[in-house]
């Protein structure tokens, strides 16, 4: 009555075939080829079937990693507090190749240091107060994986905000 039924039992042949199932799959979310086959694989899927419907879908251009990872990366980029370093993590993560995913990192270092800087400022004055120790906001920032350039500088700009306050 407890728990799961089937747990420590043989998995079944799933009831569709494994390009129905990646389809379904890929209404819900968008995954990269490698996670795609691996999560057809853990439904129970023949390793020869996963590879014949990822092939399916790559020649009908509904699984392509060549496009989504630009995509996914420029998303994380634009619309998250990611440090550059955390985003090519999570897409790794995600299956997506790490040649592939270091080749959408802008080339302008000025910029993605610019960036950094100020999403690792958005990360401190969202979670930290300003009277918490230099050393620790440094390490928390750095455990995150953004730029040392930017974080020495994210952090002495936020405590600088705190003498600010203490002047008005």
């Amino acid at each position: 009555m407890w728990g799961n039924q089937g747990y420590g039992q043989p998995k079944r042949k799933p009831v569709k075939p494994a390009l129905v199932t990646a389809v379904d799959m890929l209404a819900r979310q968008e995954y990269s080829e490698n996670r795609l086959f691996e999560k057809l694989m853990g439904k129970g899927y023949e390793e020869d079937e996963a590879s014949a419907a990822i092939a399916c879908l790559q020649e009908k251009h509904y699984l392509n990693d060549a496009e989504s990872c630009p995509r996914r990366f420029n998303y994380l980029y634009t619309d998250s507090s990611y440090s550059v370093r955390q985003i090519c993590e999570k897409l790794k993560q995600k299956g997506y190749p790490s040649a592939l995913v270091k080749s959408c990192i802008p080339d302008d270092r000025e910029a993605v240091g610019e960036r950094e800087y100020e999403k690792a400022l958005r990360v401190l004055t969202s979670k930290y107060k300003r009277s918490q120790d230099k050393q620790k906001l440094m390490a928390a920032l750095f455990r995150r994986g953004y730029q040392s350039s930017a974080i020495y500088r994210a952090v002495n700009e936020f405590l600088a905000g705190q003498e600010d306050e203490i002047d008005e």
